[in-house]
Order: structure tokens, then C-alpha cells, then sequence
């Protein structure tokens, strides 16, 4: 693996969690931040923002049970259930009664599950604030890639070869499709993501992950009621230009969210904002915690 994936490996630790081993990293001081990454990699992913983050907080991560450096059972039906059981076993396990979560892709609708459980109380923590950034929060307005729709729409057999038969120039075309024009990713960059899902044999159960994003239908309405209803701070840090969930989510975050705080990044940047403009997502991200404060 790239030496830089091999020192964030190193950084982690691993956890039994219902006989599964979930890797995460704790670093930093100051208020809780639990950062939730995106599919179909892993906390990497973070990696531009991670030192000026721990700067200024305690900063929480782990790779989803099936992704990154956490085991990746075969025979399993992931689900966003799980996902927050997994969640609130670490906060438990960190031993922290509170805290703010930045999620990315896959991970704003794991907050979405976090924030209707919310509701019923079924968390173990306080949730202070949310900030979403590019994913698929409301599925009429969600434009998932082709190799989306093949993986995880697909009969499972399908499914299966055709995750056996992703290439790294297949994965390369995808991810460059999703970034800016002027913020491509690097080669290094693509052999990195590569590396990471192909650890532990990753990439033949990406279809099963790939599953949950239409699983996401099923909660639509009880997700984005929650967000409608709740008192937590939240706001959408977007980069425009990503076809999957760019500006067009932006503007349905504006239409279906009572006052929406929404923070729109330059107009060429993509899905992965946290690469393509790392100080850009450190500056808005700073903006809105002090509007938190001065609103408190």
C-alpha cells in the first residue's frame, strides 16, 4: 500500500464489535467532533483536513463496518441500523456524552438514521450540531453514477461479478467524473483509493454496500421529517459542481429545510470538497460553529 495509506492504517486502532473488528482513530484536543465518511472508501478520505481538525478538537472517525481498514464480511446484510448501533457503541466506548458530527456521502444519510432515532431517543449522546456535505439527503433530487446503479441495483449475483470485474481504470473514470474540472484527482490519489478497496478483499462486497443507497427510499420521509423538526444546529457545506448531488441538492435542501444554512463552495468544485478545496470546507466549517455560538 502507499505509504501515506500505511500511516494512516497506522494511526487507528481496531475494536471487537459484535465479533467484528471496526478501526477508528481518536486524536486532538478540545470539543467532540465526530467526522463520518462516504462510500466506497474510508476515513482517508479526511485526510486534507485532518491536522487543522485536531487542532481545535477531539476528532472521532471510523471506517463503516464492509469498508477501509474494518472487516468486511461476506455472507452480512449491511443496513444504516447497524451503521448507528456501531456508532453509538463507540461513543460509549469513547466514553463521551456529546458531540458535533461532519459527515460526507454515504455518512449524511447515517446522520439522517442518527437524527430520527434522535427522536425517539435511541441514542446514547447528544448530538450538538450536523454539518452534511455532498450526498444524497433526498432521493428525488439524488443522480447516482452509472456504476451505482450497476452494483447496487443489479440482481446480487450480477451484483457480485461485476464488483469482481472493477478495474482501477473503471474506478479512476468514475471518481474523475465526480470532481471538479480544475480538481482532478491525482494519480497517486486513485492508486490511494485503490489500495483501501482492496484491502481484505473490499472490493468483491462493494455491491452489497453499494445497496444502501437506494435502501435509502425506504426512509425518506421519516429521515427528512426529522430534519425538518429538529433543533440542531445543521448546515450544508456544497460543492456545486458534482452531478451526483451538487447544486441541485443544495436547492432542494433550500426548499424542503426551515431555515436552511447553506454554504456553496466554488462553482467548480466537485463531490469530494474535503480534497478539492480543504480550506474552503476548514473556513465555512469554522464559519458556522461560530454562528452556533453566537446563537447559544
Amino acid at each position: 500500500m502507499d505509504k501515506e495509506v500505511v500511516a494512516w492504517k497506522n494511526k487507528g486502532q481496531t475494536i471487537n464489535i459484535n465479533g467484528h473488528q471496526v478501526f477508528y482513530i481518536k486524536e486532538g484536543s478540545g470539543p467532540n467532533l465526530l467526522i463520518l465518511h462516504g462510500y466506497p472508501f474510508n476515513t482517508f478520505e479526511w485526510k486534507s483536513v485532518w491536522k487543522n481538525l485536531v487542532k481545535e478538537y477531539t476528532v472521532f472517525t471510523f471506517d463503516y463496518l464492509g469498508m477501509g481498514f474494518s472487516d468486511k464480511p461476506k455472507d452480512h446484510v449491511y443496513s444504516f441500523h447497524e451503521h448507528c448501533e456501531i456508532v453509538n457503541f463507540l461513543i460509549e466506548f469513547w466514553g463521551i456524552k456529546q458531540t458535533h458530527i461532519l459527515s460526507h456521502d454515504l455518512g449524511v444519510s447515517i446522520v439522517q438514521e442518527l437524527l430520527a432515532r434522535d427522536v425517539t431517543s435511541q441514542n446514547c449522546f447528544k448530538i450538538q450540531s450536523v454539518v452534511f456535505m455532498n450526498g444524497g439527503l433526498f432521493m428525488d433530487s439524488y443522480k447516482p453514477r452509472m456504476i451505482q446503479r450497476l452494483l447496487s441495483q443489479s440482481p446480487k449475483p450480477i451484483g457480485k461479478l461485476l464488483s469482481k470485474l472493477l478495474t482501477k481504470k473503471k474506478l479512476e473514470k468514475s471518481i474523475q467524473s465526480v470532481f471538479g474540472l480544475n480538481t482532478q484527482p491525482t494519480n497517486r490519489l486513485i492508486n490511494q483509493f485503490w489500495d483501501i478497496l482492496n484491502y481484505n478483499d473490499g472490493k468483491s462486497i462493494a455491491y452489497l454496500i453499494g445497496r444502501l443507497v437506494f435502501d435509502k427510499l425506504n426512509h425518506q420521509e421519516r429521515w427528512i421529517a426529522a430534519m425538518q423538526n429538529t433543533k440542531i444546529p445543521m448546515c450544508f457545506i456544497n460543492g456545486p459542481f458534482d452531478p451526483n448531488s451538487g447544486i441541485h441538492m443544495a436547492n432542494r435542501y433550500k426548499e424542503l429545510i426551515p431555515n436552511p444554512n447553506v454554504k456553496l463552495l466554488g462553482k467548480d468544485i466537485g463531490h469530494w470538497p474535503q480534497i478539492e478545496d480543504p480550506s474552503g470546507v476548514l473556513l465555512y466549517y469554522k464559519e458556522f460553529r461560530n454562528e452556533i455560538q453566537k446563537n447559544t
